[in-house]
């Protein structure tokens, strides 16, 4: 099967910067996209910013400038650097990867998976 670890977040002040990372493991073939999405409390979980192997990027308009996605095919691992925090950054942060193609012991597959979530706080 197919995991992904995330580490990184914690708290930070305002205009400060924080790392995400997010290592899918398991056999896997390939992985098409993979990204962050966030969720903050009241509010629906939203796009931050998606990757694709080739290294096209999909960034929301809220971290345009501020947030660096990339990735590490070799490894399965994708990064978020986060800068220029703003309070309105504070949120569950999420690790996504679509179209993973593995080998599930007895045939291969391709499924999207979740990351578990980490906890983004940005203090004013």
């Amino acid at each position: 099967q197919v995991q992904l670890v995330e580490s990184g977040g914690g708290l930070v002040q305002a205009g400060g910067s924080l790392g995400l990372s997010c290592a899918a493991s398991g056999t896997i073939i390939s992985i098409d996209r993979m990204g962050w999405y966030r969720q903050a409390p009241g509010k629906q979980r939203e796009l931050v910013a998606l990757i694709t192997s080739g290294g096209g990027t999909n960034v929301a308009d809220s971290a345009e400038g501020r947030f660096t996605i990339s990735r590490d095919n070799a490894k399965n691992t994708v990064y978020l650097k986060m800068a220029s925090l703003k309070p309105e950054d504070t949120a569950v942060y999420y690790c996504k990867a679509e179209r993973v193609v593995y080998y599930s012991g007895s045939d291969w597959r391709s499924n999207d998976y979740w990351g578990q979530g980490t906890q983004v706080t940005v203090s004013s």
